[in-house]
């Protein structure tokens, strides 16, 4: 039985690209992990990994020391993560509105957020197509300044890998102020 998640099996440039200003060997968050993907990369980077999904075969059959899997409904009423913190958090091809306010107070000072995740105009490329899975128009933007978080990356743009479609993109650190993070960090 395979999933939706199956489909693309190398981590995201994004993720590839932002994940190093994760301080090293800190604890990170991959949320709706799906198979496993970032998980495998962040772990290769020294980090001990949090992988959380509904569904976690997948990421299961990484068998890596370095990731715990956990299976979680993370689109029920009560945040199934509340009280746990993260030196990074990543999330890929998952929204879900009710809890995104919520990751912010996952991270530790100078924690890094990676995000990414469909935009409105992907129905144009097929699923999703459903608005409540669909980025608004400089919704992450409008998300890290509500939270003041400090953005060091962000793109809005048309992909044609790993398949067609419309994304939204964030790299953003806590408590930037303090932050060892260049501002103008160019990968």
């Amino acid at each position: 039985m395979s999933s939706a998640h199956d489909v693309i099996v190398s981590a995201s440039p994004w993720v590839r690209r932002f994940a190093p200003l994760i301080p090293q060997g800190g604890a990170v968050l991959d949320l709706a992990c799906g198979s496993g993907r970032h998980a495998q990369l962040l772990a290769n980077l020294g980090h001990s990994v949090l992988a959380v999904d509904r569904d976690i075969s997948g990421v299961e059959q990484l068998n890596s020391p370095a990731i715990t899997p956990k299976c979680l409904n993370l689109e029920q009423d009560v945040w199934p993560l509340l009280g746990t913190c993260f030196d990074g958090i990543v999330v890929t091809n998952y929204l879900f509105r009710p809890h995104l306010d919520r990751l912010p107070e996952l991270l530790k000072k100078q924690g890094i957020l990676i995000y990414e995740t469909f935009a409105q105009g992907n129905a144009e490329f097929g699923k999703p197509s459903n608005p409540n899975f669909l980025l608004n128009p400089g919704e992450l933007l409008a998300f890290a300044a509500r939270h003041g978080l400090q953005v060091v990356a962000y793109e809005d743009i048309y992909v044609d890998q790993p398949k067609p479609a419309m994304v939204q993109r964030l790299c953003a650190v806590k408590d930037a102020l303090k932050s060892r993070i260049p501002l103008q960090f160019q990968g």
